[in-house]
């Protein structure tokens, strides 16, 4: 059974967390319920996480808790443990909770059809978060250009490392998200590779985001003998992952790496200099705006959007942020500055007197 670790977030809201068992697994929910509602008028979210294994899923999921609150509404959290078929469980479960509107992170993106279907069929709305169905024609989805996301990762490398032999850590296949990243990495690289510059010397997909993948996939590379110039990480617990690898070797800080998400073992590690770069999402715009398009949303009312995005067979309606790069020199003006980091945090390993000027 999992233990269900229950923090007191924010002041106004109340959590009620109670164990369900689904299939052969305990699943924990929250039901997060404005103080002093119970008024059936009030609009109820369910939330549907595929994982809250990142850092960044749990502030995604606090940001957006507590902006629907303040909009009045409730919200149902569940989180699948990257259990697709859970997932789609725990759809169910939330249709039967009489939800007004359904906002998912799928752990599948060709699975996840199953539970758009079902939020369809009782006459749900369906916002993907940061995560798309595939062929699903959701209703909406919020995210960032993940396409440029991996283009950034690329342009930093090949701008540090031009030439030599590269990994690319892939994020989960299922994800759809590791696709656009990919596909951003290659718009990058494809020059270099075809004139010999760069040459990929190693490659692997990272089911459900495990770090073991990415430490494996460079430990074996190092072990063969074949000199790494540079990785490219789908994420920054696969960056971690790498450069515990390179470490084992006494390599990191002198191998490139590259990651995203800009968590704050990452922009330690950009400081500390074993890990080139990383990649901020604004996070709290996303949340927040899912919220407001949810809510919005339930209440029958237009949220505008301007871009729209293939799923494969349906162009949906796409709420998009840009990325912002992240390095050394402007982790102050970036991630310190929105305060998405304290300094104090991201620079707990270096001496005081080398920390930048406020």
């Amino acid at each position: 059974m999992r233990l269900i670790r229950v923090s007191k977030i924010f002041l106004s809201v109340v959590f009620m967390v109670m164990l369900i068992t689904t299939g052969c697994q305990d699943v924990d929910i929250q039901l997060n319920t404005p103080e002093g509602s119970k008024n059936d008028d009030v609009i109820k979210i369910g939330f549907s996480m595929g994982t809250l294994q990142e850092e960044r899923w749990q502030r995604d999921r606090d940001i957006f808790v507590a902006r629907a609150q303040e909009l009045g509404a409730e919200v149902i959290v569940l989180n699948a443990y990257n259990d697709s078929e859970e997932q789609i469980r725990q759809t169910g479960y939330l249709i039967e909770q009489g939800i007004d509107i359904l906002i998912v992170i799928p752990n599948d993106a060709d699975k996840g059809i199953e539970m758009v279907n079902l939020a369809k069929k009782a006459g749900i709305k369906v916002i993907c978060y940061d995560r798309i169905i595939k062929n699903a024609n959701v209703d909406l989805y919020v995210s960032f250009d993940n396409v440029k996301v991996g283009e950034l990762m690329a342009k930093a490398l090949v701008e540090e490392v031009p030439t030599g032999n590269y990994v690319i850590l892939k994020g989960s296949p299922t994800d759809y998200n590791s696709t656009m990243l990919y596909e951003g990495h290659m718009k990058i690289l494809k020059d270099y590779i075809r004139r010999g510059d760069i040459k990929i010397v190693a490659e692997t997909w990272a089911k459900d985001w495990a770090r073991e993948y990415g430490f494996q996939c460079v430990e074996e590379t190092l072990e063969k003998g074949i000199k790494i110039d540079g990785i490219i990480a789908g994420n920054d617990g696969l960056a971690a992952a790498a450069i515990e690898a390179l470490s084992e070797k006494r390599l990191a800080g002198k191998v490139a790496v590259v990651g995203h998400d800009a968590d704050l073992a990452a922009c330690q590690r950009v400081v500390e200099g074993t890990q080139l770069m990383t990649v901020y999402k604004p996070i709290e715009k996303l949340a927040k705006a899912a919220a407001e398009a949810a809510i919005k949303m339930a209440n029958g009312q237009e949220f505008n959007v301007y871009d729209t995005i293939n799923d494969g067979k349906y162009d949906v309606p796409y709420f998009m942020i840009q990325p912002i790069p992240v390095t050394i020199d402007n982790m102050q003006s970036t991630i310190i500055k929105d305060s998405f980091h304290r300094m104090e945090d991201i620079y707990i390993n270096i001496p005081q007197y080398q920390w930048p000027k406020e």
